[in-house]
């Protein structure tokens, strides 16, 4: 397998197919077996209790799940989440953004299954762990 971008193509690429995410993230690294993707935390991003809220933690780790799919498969705009199941451990810091560390787990031909560790920026422990599996649609 090889990578199908490089971080400026990808973030080029997502930027294209989902214009409205375009200051959300920033793809930190790119690999053969995963990602690395930083979420921008702003206002929209919080829940009260000045935390960052759980939907915006799963949009995190969908997103750098979807980056790590297309930076090995190429553009695959259709690829879908089938599977998502989020483990929430400790509260993230609001004033820190959040980095999802995403490793593809296995690529088949129809799933790709992936493991993503979610931590405040500058924290070794993580706030949040996710595993996600995605749909690759058949070729015609």
């Amino acid at each position: 397998m090889s990578l199908r971008f490089t971080i400026e193509e990808l973030s080029e690429y997502v930027e294209e197919i989902f214009p409205q995410i375009k200051d959300d993230f920033e793809i930190l690294e790119i690999s053969e077996m995963g990602s690395c993707v930083r979420l921008n935390v702003n206002f929209k991003h919080l829940r009260p209790g000045n935390t960052v809220s759980g939907p915006s933690i799963f949009y995190l780790v969908d997103s750098s799940a979807y980056m790590a799919v297309c930076a090995n498969l190429g553009k695959e705009a259709l690829a879908l989440t089938t599977n998502c199941s989020i483990d929430f451990m400790r509260k993230p810091a609001a004033e820190k953004d959040l980095i999802a560390v995403c490793e593809l787990l296995k690529v088949g031909k129809s799933l790709i299954v992936a493991d993503s560790k979610v931590y405040s920026e500058g924290v070794d422990r993580p706030v949040a762990r996710a595993t996600i599996t995605y749909s690759i649609p058949p070729k015609n």
